[in-house]
């Protein structure tokens, strides 16, 4: 991602929102008598190690305490107006509806209006941080629904709209315990990952859960940080083989522990944990003829926790498979050496062989299972079929959440860049920490940026699992045909799904097709044209399929 790549706002109220920039002068008043240090960057890289890394549970919030000390007296504290300064929130804001905008506002001004410049006041990244503070106040979740407690969202029970579908939710089971990802099958029943639980199968109609037994060992002792699960040893990804119907394989991806097997682990006497890619079949009940595809040599173990590996699974239709892995590391070392797995999309043939033609295979200094770096944790990855690109989603700091056209060797920046900022509202500045130099005109620019974030999570493409051809004339009346190939995007903090457009390698278009249902984990296409969602809650997870419900409208020649 370049730091001078322009921010793309999509047509999505969650993601493209804006200020009256007619009162910012209010909000920025006296701003600068304590702002020395927030928002800003840090001031040296020995101050930085002095920083313990920000994670997502972490609530260090210096933009917060900026706006309070400086902008609460005019417009509250909760952005709600006084009688000095309007309100912030559940308002209509006239001048601008993106965050270029915003900025834009608050650095030029309005001289008309009475509102000064403050581009010669503040540094750009604080008047990007106040700008993302405002986006996300004006975010119409709870910080509940943000988080998958309380209360949970309701299914809707009457047919729902959008610009070219109509379809109606039901709920195919309820009851699973932090998921993380669904494979529908083709009679029906479901397969289900759970983090502590491991691999089971949902029956067709629902009624029940059968966990399957001998697959990798998963591990329960995890704990809640803040609202955030943490642990390692867990059950990740599942994928079917695009030839499932023929060969029965079945790819899993898990947290693989071991004990005293590197110099870490004989150290500290503790387990160490790095994520393996697996495959193998069912036989009843029993998972059977299990083969590694991947697993990574034991100096890549570590102490640490699997909320941010990602560990996505998809294919191409050239038969090579791919596995997303996030970076555990503190202060996120690693993504950027091409001698260690963290932060990387890795290419492999479907039976585990390193393909010949991967970019850094005559590198002896790399992992010749390496096709790209420089991620943070990518939560997606899907390919399209008719266009031949492969997409993958990431999760940002604070904002830059990221789609992204993967391309052999090349750099996606992290923790370099980001068109995000750090928790504290801080640039990202791990170059400097770590010793990076860097040429930003090197790193590939995101195709999509979603900045405040919408905690982008998995992804997938509206495609036929069994053909290349998904052509309109050949689909059943319960596909959503006009969907066709757009690609469908969970959110976990937005509780919406997206559907985009896209033409090769550019997004054109996008929709949010379901609203405010709750935190989607998991979005996968049926073999029936169904789409699935995996729903996550405190108070138990659930399976959700859309169904196509548009009215049938009959030829001149029909009988009545």
């Amino acid at each position: 991602m370049r730091l001078k790549f322009s921010l793309l706002s999509l047509s999505q109220a969650k993601l493209v929102q804006c200020i009256n920039g007619n009162y910012l002068a209010l909000l920025l008043v006296t701003l600068l008598s304590s702002a020395n240090g927030i928002a800003a960057e840090k001031s040296s890289a020995a101050e930085q190690k002095k920083q313990e890394s920000r994670d997502a549970w972490v609530a260090s919030d210096k933009i917060g305490e900026l706006y309070l000390a400086q902008c609460g007296v005019c417009h509250g504290k909760q952005l709600e107006g006084k009688a000095i300064g309007p309100a912030l929130i559940n308002v209509d804001l006239i001048h601008g509806e993106t965050l270029s905008l915003l900025m834009a506002n608050i650095s030029s001004g309005f001289a008309g209006s009475g509102m000064p410049a403050w581009n010669d006041t503040l540094t750009k990244n604080q008047i990007k941080a106040l700008a993302v503070y405002i986006l996300e106040k004006r975010s119409a979740n709870s910080l509940d629904a943000t988080l998958g407690l309380g209360t949970p969202p309701e299914i809707p029970t009457t047919v729902q709209k959008t610009a070219q579908h109509d379809y109606t939710l039901r709920q195919v089971y309820h009851g699973l315990e932090h998921p993380y990802s669904i494979a529908p099958l083709k009679d029906g029943r479901v397969l289900i990952t759970e983090k502590a639980i491991g691999l089971s199968l949902i029956s067709a109609d629902g009624e029940s859960k059968l966990l399957i037994q001998e697959t990798p060992k998963v591990f329960d002792d995890g704990t809640l940080r803040g609202a955030t699960y943490t642990g390692s040893g867990w059950m990740h990804d599942v994928e079917l083989h695009p030839q499932y119907s023929d060969n029965g394989w079945i790819y899993l991806s898990h947290g693989h522990r071991c004990n005293h097997c590197n110099a870490l682990s004989r150290q500290t006497k503790k387990s160490v944990v790095m994520v393996q890619l697996i495959r193998g079949r069912l036989k009843g009940d029993r998972w059977v003829d299990e083969e590694i595809i991947w697993r990574a040599e034991p100096d890549a173990y570590i102490e640490g926790i699997e909320v941010g590996m990602g560990a996505r699974i998809t294919f191409d239709d050239s038969g090579y498979v791919y596995l997303t892995l996030g970076n555990m590391i503190a202060n996120y070392a690693g993504a950027q050496d091409l001698n260690k797995p963290y932060g990387k999309t890795l290419r492999l043939h479907d039976d585990g062989r390193i393909p010949t033609d991967n970019p850094f295979i005559n590198n002896k200094n790399a992992l010749p299972s390496i096709w790209t770096l420089g991620h943070r944790n990518p939560q997606g990855i899907s390919f399209d079929k008719k266009q031949r690109v492969l997409w993958q989603s990431e999760h940002g700091p604070r904002g830059g959440d990221e789609a992204n056209v993967l391309l052999p060797g090349r750099n996606y920046g992290w923790p370099l860049v980001s068109l995000g900022l750090d928790y504290d509202g801080a640039p990202i500045h791990y170059d400097k920490q770590l010793g990076i130099v860097f040429d930003p005109n090197d790193l590939e620019p995101t195709k999509i940026d979603w900045t405040p974030s919408l905690g982008v999570s998995s992804i997938a493409f509206y495609q036929a699992k069994n053909t290349s051809d998904f052509g309109h004339e050949k689909m059943n009346k319960g596909y959503f045909f006009k969907w066709n190939n757009d690609l469908l995007v969970a959110t976990l903090a937005s509780n919406d799904l997206l559907r985009i457009s896209t033409k090769k390698t550019e997004p054109t278009n996008a929709e949010v097709i379901v609203k405010d249902i709750g935190r989607i984990r998991d979005v996968e296409p049926g073999w029936d044209g169904q789409i699935y969602l995996l729903l996550e809650h405190s108070t138990g997870s659930a399976i959700v399929a859309m169904q196509q419900a548009d009215k049938q409208t009959k030829a001149k020649n029909d009988v009545n």
